[in-house]
């Protein structure tokens, strides 16, 4: 009997182990953190907001699956400067339509730099600082990124078009730097010469041969044709005069 009565707790305390266990083991899976994968450059900006713009963008220029791709090979490192949605609606309406397909990829490679720079890398870089836009020895396609203050508190970007501070950092880790910036960067091999005073004047249209002679005879003036004509109906009328006369 005693038996029994000290066997039942230990029976009890048992299953209690048992089921503890195995409840334990069913929920660890679900409290573990799913592993971490390389940056979504889309994924950062939708969850940071107000840049549908340039997620729209990135998809139609097949950028953002070219970044995530490049992002995942440990020695590559990159630096994205982005306008806000606010930041596009500030430009001249029809800018963004009026690019070709070409000069739309260029515009968003403009934001992007080939290398992972940090705030205080930013701070002290070397200028001009090449873009994915352009060929590093061709000087086309370039910023230039200056300390504002000397206690390097605001980063200046200038494109030659334009110029504009980062604002705020939305994502930074030891490839990937995203950073929001106060205005659109345009580049100026794409929209400098427009903006620029010295830009040359339209060419005067000539007027075709058909415009120059309606223009005489609505003036007055004869062409070689009815001059022709005027001698020839003068000679029939003093011919007929002489005639008459004999």
């Amino acid at each position: 009997m005693m038996k029994q009565v000290l066997f039942f707790p230990f029976l009890l305390f048992l299953v209690f182990f048992i089921l503890h266990c195995t409840t334990t083991s069913a929920q660890s899976p679900a409290e573990s953190p799913a592993p971490s994968g390389p940056a979504n450059i889309i994924a950062i900006l939708k969850k940071a907001g107000h840049f549908a713009t340039f997620i729209r963008l990135l998809r139609n220029t097949d950028m953002g699956e070219q970044l995530n791709g490049q992002l995942k090979k440990s020695n590559l490192g990159r630096t994205v400067f982005v306008p806000t949605d606010s930041s596009f609606s500030s430009l001249k309406l029809g800018t963004l339509n009026a690019l070709t397909d070409k000069q739309e990829l260029q515009l968003v490679q403009f934001h992007i730099l080939p290398d992972f720079y940090s705030e205080l890398q930013l701070q002290t870089a070397t200028n001009p600082v090449h873009t994915l836009a352009g060929d590093s020895n061709a000087g086309h396609f370039q910023l230039n990124v200056t300390a504002a203050t000397a206690a390097g508190k605001e980063v200046n970007i200038t494109t030659g078009a334009v110029s504009t501070t980062v604002e705020k950092t939305i994502y930074t880790d030891d490839h990937l730097a995203v950073y929001q910036v106060g205005a659109v960067l345009l580049p100026l091999e794409l929209f400098g010469a427009a903006a620029s005073p010295t830009a040359s004047k339209p060419e005067k249209t000539r007027p075709s041969t058909e415009d120059t002679a309606t223009t005489s005879e609505s003036s007055g003036a004869f062409g070689p044709n009815r001059q022709a004509m005027t001698a020839i109906s003068f000679g029939v009328v003093v011919g007929s005069l002489f005639s008459f006369l004999l």
